[in-house]
């Protein structure tokens, strides 16, 4: 793990800015690159003066933001005829299919952005997003959202760590499970939103 995070150093310190963008790019879409193995070298970089802060959180950003538009685009254009074609063979009716697309045309934005805060979701969040054809506006704001808090708090980490990788690990382990309790809670906030909502609409005048 230490030459990864040596190497992932010298690497973003060399390609800059650009560097970032693109590895978060492929974080984001379906290459398994760990945005926990990226970030906080950036932060150190940002620590030892060699990257401004402010770049290294938009470059993250706008890389997790692109890889995640090729999945829901890949997704919107192609997958929808072929899980109506196909999905027969792996019990995923149309009729299945409709009712997760109904869900996610429903919930898509909450889910969009607590996607982006967690492991393996992260990567796959888009895909559901882009079969339901979820709108672009809303897709592009929440998960800008929750990819630059999640790549702001990773910055940070290596910024405050410094180049200690062992201490780095633990903290990155420890916001991947923050970022679990704070999606929980956003579940149980948005859910108990949504219950009121439907008393309300049921209500007599």
């Amino acid at each position: 793990m230490s030459e990864i995070i040596s190497w992932l150093v010298t690497t973003i310190g060399a390609l800059g800015y650009p560097g970032i963008f693109l590895l978060m790019a492929m974080e984001s879409s379906v290459i398994p690159i760990p945005s926990e193995l990226v970030m906080p070298p950036a932060g150190y970089l940002v620590q030892q003066g060699k990257m401004e802060m402010a770049w290294v959180i938009l470059s993250g950003t706008l890389g997790s933001l692109v890889g995640a538009y090729a999945n829901y685009f890949v997704a919107r254009w192609l997958g929808r005829p072929l899980v109506i074609k196909y999905g027969r063979y792996v019990w995923i009716t149309e009729h299945h299919f409709t009712r997760v697309e109904s869900f996610f045309l429903r919930h898509g934005e909450v889910s969009t952005f607590i996607g982006r805060l967690l492991p393996v979701a992260r990567h796959l969040i888009s895909i559901p997003a882009g079969l339901a054809g979820m709108d672009r506006f809303r897709f592009t704001v929440y998960t800008t959202v929750g990819a630059a808090l999640w790549v702001s708090v990773l910055t940070w980490i290596g910024y405050v760590l410094g180049q200690n990788q062992a201490l780095i690990q633990e903290y990155s382990h420890e916001a991947v499970i923050g970022a679990i309790a704070f999606s929980a809670l956003v579940v149980a906030v948005y859910v108990a939103v949504q219950r009121r909502r439907s008393r309300k609409a049921v209500e007599p005048a």
